[in-house]
């Protein structure tokens, strides 16, 4: 499985990464325009932009309760895609220690969720809400084209 929330769980633990504000991409974002002080909060999480338009039904939680990161048919708000968040660096300590430990006890029990740690961040966020939710120009995919409501692509994914 990716290792990502516990490199920065640790790292963050250890004093490695010692910033009041961090913020994580992947290797393969892009930023396409500028990116500035407006994603600042102490928790920023972007929306996946696969799920939009879609309601909860359609989000790919992880829906076996054996998992942790288990996410009832009736909850969720947003699905987020892990692959560009920001926070204070309490806050990304708190939310991926969570994630790294709920990966750990699936890991035990011979369990991957449907989403690896995207499942988990998920699970995270629906009980910790973000205190910014980033738009759709913040982690676009530009295989699905560009609907009109994206003014700006600032971000660009896959």
């Amino acid at each position: 499985f990716m290792a990502r929330m516990e490199t920065l769980s640790r790292d963050i633990k250890s004093q490695r990464i010692s910033r009041d504000y961090l913020v994580c991409a992947d290797v393969d974002i892009v930023f396409h325009s500028p990116v500035g002080v407006e994603i600042l909060g102490d928790l920023a999480a972007t929306i996946h932009p696969w799920f939009y338009r879609t309601g909860r039904h359609e989000f790919t939680y992880e829906r076996r309760t054996t998992s942790q990161a288990y996410i009832p048919m009736d909850e969720g708000d947003f699905y987020y895609q892990a692959n560009f968040f920001a926070g204070t660096l309490q806050e990304i300590y708190w939310l991926t220690k969570a994630c790294d430990e709920a990966i750990k006890i699936d890991d035990s029990r011979g369990i991957e969720a449907r989403f690896q740690d995207e499942s988990h961040f998920n699970k995270y966020l629906l009980y910790h809400k973000p205190t910014r939710v980033l738009s759709l120009e913040y982690i676009w995919n530009m295989n699905l084209g560009k609907p009109s409501e994206i003014k700006s692509v600032r971000v660009i994914h896959g």
